[in-house]
Parts: structure tokens; C-alpha cells; sequence
């Protein structure tokens, strides 16, 4: 008789208990593995004595008896500095591997124990399923769209490399060091909150994004370490989940649309040589347009006989045209050096507030502050001064004026060569008879003229008449037919 102990692992990554059985040898029918449903394991890795540090009943343990008289010990929540942990010491009491018990977790060792790689030292009970009906849903969209931090969130990994657990901790937090893959870096400390469930092991390999514990993901976060395509995706992910929950089906441009308008606004970094300033939240299509501009131009380096001071921006094309009549002069022309473009920092805003910060005045009074919207753009446009304006360049001001929204697949208009030929040919045609009226070169015709409309030119209704077989006298009439 042996163990055959299994390595399989189900669709949510849990892993099988050993059952005993005859080694190499199994039988149809023969369970290999079991899973329980409800509770998350934690298995050694190596083997070794065990060693309970920080457990003590009444602070950090709960100690039970169920009704068949086995002794049941928790975790309990603490907020203290120290926390319970179980470690593998050899036989000359050096510590092999130690692993952190969260909260809620139920200790199935003994203080002394000798265990084996593989065997079973606590389990984390299994977080039961959320609400999956609409009520439940709708909080969780809500939180989404407005890109709110949710609660009790989970820690990501912000480098690529290989994850060492620290013995101490700091500021009351536990600390996971990823060490860089090359060594050539320093390696990043990331602190985890005490009671969280850990996803990953010593000496596991992660890449930047993916999470170190349990819980929801804030999409700031991923904004900042993995980029704007990775928040994309997973804001696009867990909206149609819960859509989907629902039997709910969306498509993914509408979605988009939505979540680029929340990743528009950008942050200036570094102004560079540019008029924006630091700190200042812009659109992303003006601060591109700003580096377009800057460009275009040159940084005068030594102005030599110009005008020109140092440190100026001028155009290319004025700062060519300046030197060429200084050079023919015989006088010292000026000297350019390449300017600075701005720099800038993508924010993930929530749907209300990029509403609120929009550039037109319609979009920004169909969310909050409508009375105050409207004000200020009226206020600005009355003094000439740059305010909201009604651009073409964003899909909410389009909906209520029923045009076409910029944006997705129909945002591009396709005509056909010849019906733009015969177009611009109907459209000259009727210039040339407009023309020809104007001046006097034909009458307007008759069928044109707007005819009055009174009760004697308004026709006469005719009472339908109808004759069935064998009437006298036809339906809807008082005569006898003759």
C-alpha cells in the first residue's frame, strides 16, 4: 500500500488531497483525487518539523471543540505587529520554508509534527459567491464606470521577476520582495495588509499586474503599472461579466466608447518648451496638438545678429527665412536646437466627472451642476473668452442634437465616387436654374407656387357607394336604385 498523491488541479486552481492506494496501480472507477469545495488548501513544499510561531489561544487563536470532540483552531483577526505563521525547521532548527495563516484559517497541524512535501497544513476557507442578480450587479457597474477604489482591494505585482516572503514586517504589513529576473535592479517591496489570502509562493515568477492576493483589482493600478490597454481590458471584462450574469448582451464598441472618453484627460508631467503648465488636467487631444505645434518649431540656441532672443520658439520656416537675409547681409546667423515636447500622465476619470470636465457645455449639463454649466457657457460666450464650445470631436453632445455619433464604426461616412459626381451635378443644376429665376430668364412654374387652401378649393370627400348582389338599393345610399 502506498500514496498516490495527485498534482491535478481544477478550473478554479485547487489542489486534490492524497488517498491511499496501491502505488502504480489503479482501477477503473478508483477515485485519484478529491477537492473540497469549500475550503482552500495549504500544502508543504518541503518537508520538515513543525513549528507554530505567533499562535497563541485567546489573541491570535480561537480554540473549539466541535460536537464529535475534535479540536478546531482559527485564526483570529488581529491587528497586532506579530502574526501566526507555521514554519519547517530541520533537525538543526534552521527554517526550511514558513507560510502565513490569514484570517479565518484552520490549522491541521501539531506544534512538533514531522510532515512530508505535500502534506496538508491548514486550509483557508473558500470565499462563498457574490449576489448575481441585478441588485448585485448594479453596484458593482456603478463602481466600474465611475472608477471608484473598491473595497478591500488586492495588491499587484509592479516589476517582473521572483517572489521572496519576508520574515519581518513593516508598518504592520506584511512584505513580499520581487527580486528582478536579470538581478541587475534593486528589488520592489510590496506591503500586504494583514488577513489577506496569498496567491503566490516563495521563489514563484510573476510579471507586473498580476495579483498577490485575493480580492478586487483597482484599475488605477493597472493604469499605472501595466498601461492603458491593460485597464482597458479589464474594465471591459468585468463590466460584461456582469451583463452577462444576466443574460445581458452588449456590445463591446458601445463599452469602449464609454471607457475612452474616461481615459481622455491627461496630466502635464513636464511642460518642456511648451505654454502648458505643470500639473495642469487637459484634454489628450489638445496637449498631442501642443507637441504637433512645437514640433513645427525650433529653440533659438545663440541668436547671433538676429532679433531673436535666446531661448526663443519660432517656426521653422521663419527661422530659415530670418537667417537666409542675415547670412546675405555677411552677418552672423543664428543658431537652433531642437525643443522640448511635453510630458504628460494618462488619468482614469469616472464617467461623471470627465462629464463635468468636458469642453462642451451639453455634455457636462446632462450629468450634474446643470444650472451652473449652462451659466458659464452662456458667461463665455457672451464675453468672447474661451469657454465650452459645441466641438464634433465627442459623442455625448451628439446625441441630443440626433447627429451622428464621431466615434466606432459609424463615425466614418462612405460615399461612392459616382454618387458624389452626380451629387455635385443635381447641385449645380439646381444653382444654374436658381440663377436663371433670379433673373428673370424663366418663370417660376406653376406646380412650384404655394396654391391657398380654403373650404372651396379643399376637394370634396365622394361617399363610397357599394352594391352587393341582390340589393335593391346600393349600400350607404337613401334612394332606391332605378
Amino acid at each position: 500500500m502506498g500514496f498516490v498523491r495527485s498534482h491535478l488541479r481544477d478550473s478554479r486552481g485547487a489542489e486534490g488531497d492524497a488517498l491511499k492506494g496501491i502505488k502504480g496501480v489503479c482501477r477503473e472507477g478508483q477515485p485519484l483525487c478529491q477537492w473540497d469545495p469549500h475550503s482552500v488548501p495549504i500544502i508543504a513544499e518541503v518537508g520538515g518539523k513543525v513549528k507554530l510561531e505567533n499562535c497563541k489561544e485567546g489573541k491570535t487563536i480561537n480554540v473549539e471543540t466541535d460536537p464529535s470532540g475534535n479540536i478546531r483552531r482559527t485564526v483570529m483577526e488581529y491587528k497586532g505587529e506579530k502574526h501566526p505563521q507555521i514554519s519547517l525547521v530541520d533537525n538543526s532548527g534552521e527554517t526550511q520554508a514558513f507560510y502565513y495563516l490569514p484570517e479565518k484559517a484552520s490549522i491541521e497541524v501539531d506544534e512538533g509534527q514531522k510532515v512530508a512535501a505535500g502534506d496538508l497544513l491548514a486550509k483557508t476557507p473558500r470565499e462563498a459567491g457574490g449576489t448575481q442578480d441585478i441588485t448585485g450587479g448594479l453596484p458593482r457597474v456603478t463602481e466600474l464606470f465611475e472608477a471608484r477604489r473598491p473595497k478591500d482591494p488586492a495588491v499587484i505585482a509592479e516589476i517582473d521577476g521572483e517572489i521572496e516572503l519576508a520574515e519581518e514586517t513593516r508598518r504592520n504589513q506584511r512584505v513580499i520582495n520581487v527580486h528582478p529576473p536579470d538581478e541587475a535592479g534593486e528589488p520592489r517591496a510590496h506591503l500586504i495588509p494583514h488577513g489577506k489570502q496569498f496567491l503566490v509562493h516563495a521563489k514563484d515568477l510573476v510579471r507586473h499586474g498580476d495579483a498577490l492576493v485575493r480580492g478586487p483589482l483597482v484599475p488605477h493600478d493597472i493604469l499605472r503599472v501595466s498601461g492603458v490597454e491593460a485597464v482597458q481590458q479589464y474594465l471591459m471584462h468585468e463590466i460584461q461579466n456582469v451583463y452577462r450574469s444576466q443574460r445581458v448582451d452588449i456590445d463591446d464598441k458601445h463599452i469602449e466608447i464609454v471607457i475612452g472618453q474616461m481615459l481622455r484627460k491627461v496630466r502635464v508631467e513636464d511642460a518642456g518648451d511648451t505654454n502648458l503648465l505643470e500639473g495642469v488636467v487637459i484634454d489628450k487631444i489638445e496637449f498631442q496638438e501642443t507637441n504637433e505645434q512645437v514640433r513645427d518649431c525650433v529653440k533659438v540656441a545663440d541668436p547671433g545678429d538676429t532679433d531673436f532672443k535666446s531661448d526663443d520658439i519660432v517656426p521653422k520656416d521663419v527661422f530659415d527665412e530670418v537667417n537666409a537675409e542675415i547670412e546675405a547681409a555677411g552677418e552672423t546667423p543664428a543658431k537652433k536646437s531642437k525643443p522640448q515636447e511635453a510630458t504628460m500622465t494618462i488619468q482614469l476619470l469616472g464617467i461623471t466627472k470627465a462629464a463635468v470636465q468636458s469642453e462642451s457645455f451639453v455634455s457636462a449639463a446632462s450629468f450634474q451642476e446643470t444650472t451652473k454649466v449652462l451659466t458659464e457657457a452662456a458667461l463665455a460666450r457672451q464675453k468672447r473668452s474661451p469657454g465650452r464650445t459645441q466641438g464634433e470631436r465627442h459623442p455625448w453632445p451628439s446625441c441630443p442634437r440626433r447627429h451622428r455619433v464621431p466615434h466606432a464604426p459609424g463615425s466614418e461616412v462612405r460615399i461612392r465616387p459616382e454618387a458624389l459626381l452626380e451629387f455635385e451635378a443635381e447641385k449645380e443644376r439646381l444653382r444654374l436654374a436658381r440663377m436663371k429665376m433670379y433673373n428673370g430668364e424663366e418663370e417660376r412654374p406653376q406646380s412650384v407656387r404655394r396654391q391657398p387652401r380654403g373650404p372651396k378649393s379643399r376637394p370634396k370627400r365622394l361617399r363610397k357607394i357599394e352594391l352587393r348582389s341582390g340589393d335593391e338599393r346600393p349600400r350607404g345610399s337613401s334612394n332606391p336604385v332605378a
